[in-house]
């Protein structure tokens, strides 16, 4: 039997042992163990029963860019809608990375920043564990291009974005925090 992949919950009295008998089945199974430790590392899921993606994003705090694109594009009722959705929702500092005077130039051009949004949103409510199963696949967002979603490490990149918390359960969907903004190809 091949040595034990051990992951450990440090401050956590849980401990994962996930013993493999061949290298082909740890490749199958290692994304879904590490999207699943991922998870259950998280200071605890979020689960705003009542509230909204926008109303989620809204209470906290660290996404008043991403609002504000929202609003202008005219997206606020599409996101406050029945969904479900999952929403890559960057935070202000992922929007402070892009090149000056892009976030303006999207912000004067409706359609190329309601494209960009929706190009961060999923329909259905995809969790961490799901997105393990995609591993290397790609996904096709509501601005009608695939995003591409890998595993690095016990860690979920889409396209060049790191997912910082995953999992916030809203009333219509799901929000994964990442640390960069995806633009659609060609953009």
């Amino acid at each position: 039997m091949a040595a034990p992949v051990v992951y450990q919950l440090h401050g956590s009295e849980a401990d994962l042992v996930f013993h493999f008998r061949e290298d082909e089945m740890r490749k199958q199974l290692l994304p879904i163990a590490s999207a699943a430790v991922m998870a259950m590392a998280m200071p605890g899921t979020i689960w705003a029963q009542n509230v909204d993606i926008i109303e989620t994003a809204k209470a906290a705090g660290n996404f008043k860019t991403f609002e504000k694109a929202v609003a202008e594009a005219g997206l606020t009722p599409t996101l406050k809608g029945a969904g479900p959705f999952t929403v890559f929702v960057p935070t202000d500092e992922a929007f402070a990375k892009l090149p000056p005077g892009k976030l303006a130039a999207l912000m004067k051009d409706k359609t190329a920043l309601k494209e960009m949004l929706l190009y961060h949103v999923v329909t259905g409510s995809v969790m961490a564990v799901d997105i393990a199963k995609l591993n290397g696949k790609s996904k096709k967002t509501a601005e009608g291009s695939d995003a591409k979603i890998m595993m690095m490490g016990t860690g979920i990149m889409v396209n060049n974005a790191n997912v910082t918390k995953a999992d916030i359960i809203a009333s219509n969907g799901v929000i994964h925090v990442i640390d960069a903004v995806m633009l659609p190809p060609g953009s």
